[in-house]
C-alpha cells in the first residue's frame, strides 16, 4: 500500500487523502469511524477529507437511521472526473498563454517607433553585468508588489536580498515561485558553488524570515518578474544557446503585466509552501540527500 500512497501523492493527493481513498476503495458502505480505523487517521481529519471527496464526486454520503455512511464511486468514473479536471485546467492555461501572446505579438521588434522614440519593449542581449544591474535598478524602483517566478540558475546576490528586506519593511509584498531543482549555482562570498535541494530550501527559508511569501513548484517555471503590475522582466534561458546569445526582455505595459499576473497565479496555485513541500515530497528530498 505504501507504494500506491506515494503514487497517489505524486498525482496530487495529500498523504491523508491517499489513505482515506484506499480505505474507501477496499470497503463498501463505511462510517467515518471505520474509514479512520482502516486509514489509521484520527476521525476529525477523516471528516474533512470525506467532505472534499463528496464535493468532488469521489464518494456518496448516505444517511442511515443513526449515522452517515460513505460509499466510493466506481474507480473508472473517478478517473474520468480527475481527467476532465486536468484537461480543463490545461485548456485554461493554454487559453491564458494564447491571450498573452496576442498581446505580445504587436510588441515584436517594436522597441522604436517611426520617429525613433523608445516605446514599451527593451531587449538586453548577452550574458553580462548590465543585465543584473538593469534588474536591480527596476527592483529598487518598485513600490508595492513584486511577483517572482524563477528557475534557480543562480541564487542569489546579497544586493537583491538587501533591497528585498528594505522593500518589505516599507510595506511592499514579494511573492515568489521557485522551481524545485538542483540545477543552479549558489552565489557565495567565495564565488559560485553547485547548489543542492538543501541549499535551495535553506535559502528560501531565509527569504521567508524577512517576509517574502515563497512556494516551490515541481513544474518547469519561467524566469519572469512582475513589478507593480506594470513592468515585466523576462529572462530567456536556453541551455542550447551560448550565454552571449541569451536575451532578456523588459516590457512596460499594464495590460501585458496583468496577463502575466494570471500566469503567476496559475503557478502559485499549484505550488507548495516549504513545509508542505517537504511533507509531500520527503521521499524525493531523501533520495537527493542520499546521493550526496
Amino acid at each position: 500500500m505504501g507504494d500506491l500512497i506515494q503514487k497517489l501523492k505524486a498525482s496530487g493527493f495529500t498523504d491523508y487523502e491517499s489513505k482515506v481513498f484506499i480505505a474507501l476503495l477496499q470497503g463498501k458502505l463505511m462510517s467515518a469511524s471505520e474509514i479512520a480505523e482502516d486509514a489509521r487517521i484520527i476521525r476529525t481529519d477523516v471528516y474533512k477529507i470525506l467532505r472534499t471527496f463528496v464535493q468532488k464526486g469521489f464518494c456518496n454520503e448516505i444517511e442511515t437511521n443513526s449515522i452517515l455512511k460513505y460509499e466510493v464511486i466506481e474507480p473508472d468514473i473517478i478517473l474520468d472526473k480527475i481527467e476532465q479536471k486536468i484537461n480543463s485546467e490545461k485548456d485554461k492555461e493554454v487559453k491564458n498563454i494564447k491571450e498573452i501572446f496576442k498581446e505580445l505579438k504587436p510588441l515584436y521588434k517594436s522597441k522604436y517607433n517611426e520617429n525613433g522614440k523608445v516605446v514599451n519593449v527593451e531587449l538586453i542581449r548577452g550574458y553580462n553585468q548590465h543585465r543584473e544591474v538593469k534588474f536591480i535598478n527596476i527592483f529598487k524602483k518598485a513600490k508595492k508588489e513584486i511577483l517572482f517566478m524563477t528557475q534557480p540558475v543562480y541564487l542569489v546576490t546579497d544586493e537583491v536580498d538587501n533591497i528585498a528586506v528594505k522593500f518589505i519593511k516599507n510595506g511592499g509584498v514579494i511573492k515568489s515561485v521557485y522551481e524545485a531543482s538542483e540545477d543552479f549555482k549558489l552565489i557565495t562570498k567565495d564565488g559560485y558553488k553547485q547548489g543542492t535541494f538543501k541549499d535551495l530550501i535553506h535559502s528560501i527559508k531565509g527569504f521567508e524570515k524577512y517576509g517574502e511569501q515563497v512556494k516551490l513548484c515541481n513544474s518547469k517555471v519561467p524566469n519572469i518578474t512582475i513589478f507593480d503590475r506594470e513592468i515585466v522582466y523576462m529572462n530567456i534561458i536556453d541551455k542550447t544557446v551560448p550565454k552571449h546569445s541569451e536575451t532578456d526582455i523588459i516590457t512596460r505595459s499594464k495590460s501585458f503585466a496583468e496577463s502575466m499576473v494570471t500566469v503567476f497565479d496559475s503557478f502559485w496555485e499549484k505550488s507548495y509552501k516549504i513545509n508542505d513541500y517537504k511533507k509531500q515530497f520527503n521521499k524525493i528530498l531523501s533520495h537527493h540527500e542520499n546521493k550526496k
